[in-house]
């Protein structure tokens, strides 16, 4: 399956862009590399990742690639100095061979994993390093009750082919496809305990990311009542604790391999 092309709204996005950039540095500092010459960011977003392969390794290239024209527009403001490409990572290739790919948050979006991830090892030569953080939280009540939301409402028919209710495999999954065909494989989750402000801050947090793609599907009114009813039910699963602020978990995923 191919994921659908999502639309994206970069202000809503960085809405919590310090929690968000935290799982790229903790991948990032599990890279064995000192001094690459290509270096690309694979679904790059707003470029914050870019920014922070650029600032550890200063003296190489390095080029962000999505396929959002309204996140690279946003890249290419905050980092003018930066190398940015619109591509489509399903049909993607390099124009020459890179020391590393790195993908922070991104490959999710995309289907047929059991074929993407092979093809973009595939384009790596020996010795380069592929690294790449996928959430893996679409078992928390933050996502079932998108599915919840989906099925209860008129709107369940058109909804429900753009739904991927989950689109990232366990870890064994990966270890089985690219273990045979790399020289190391380090994979490990990581169980985030965000602490969010503001008021029913999980939604906001997937109005940035999951729900992106379903609720460009609704009209105005649509979208104010599938609004309300996720809301009450993500309230009832994460309330504000006696500070008022919100505990969020998010499991995430990681793989680092060199082939």
């Amino acid at each position: 399956m191919t994921a659908a092309k999502v639309s994206w709204n970069p202000e809503q996005y960085l809405k919590f862009g310090d929690h968000r950039l935290r799982p790229a540095m903790d991948l990032l500092g599990r890279i064995d590399l000192e001094s690459p010459g290509l270096v690309y960011d694979l679904g790059c977003g707003t470029g914050n990742t870019t920014k922070l392969l650029a600032d550890r390794w200063p003296d190489s290239r390095i080029v962000g690639i999505d396929s959002s024209a309204e996140m690279l527009e946003k890249a290419r403001k905050s980092y003018a100095n930066l190398e940015f490409i619109e591509a489509d990572l399903e049909s993607w290739n390099p124009q020459q061979e890179a020391d590393l790919f790195y993908s922070n948050a991104a490959l999710h979006w995309l289907g047929n994993h059991e074929s993407l991830f092979p093809r973009l090892l595939k384009l790596l030569p020996k010795g380069a390093w592929f690294a790449a953080q996928m959430p893996r939280n679409f078992e928390s009540p933050s996502h079932t009750s998108i599915t919840e939301s989906v099925e209860s409402g008129p709107w369940a028919e058109r909804l429900r082919p753009v739904f991927r209710s989950s689109p990232v495999s366990e870890p064994g999954f990966y270890h089985d496809l690219l273990g045979p065909h790399v020289e190391y494989l380090d994979l490990w989750e990581t169980v985030y305990q965000h602490i969010l402000e503001g008021d029913n801050p999980v939604v906001e947090w997937t109005r940035g990311t999951a729900l992106r793609p379903l609720l460009k599907l609704l009209n105005k009114e649509e979208e104010k009542e599938f609004i309300e009813d996720y809301s009450r039910r993500i309230l009832e699963h994460f309330p504000p604790g006696k500070d008022g602020k919100t505990l969020f978990p998010f499991r995430r995923l990681f793989l680092v391999a060199k082939r």
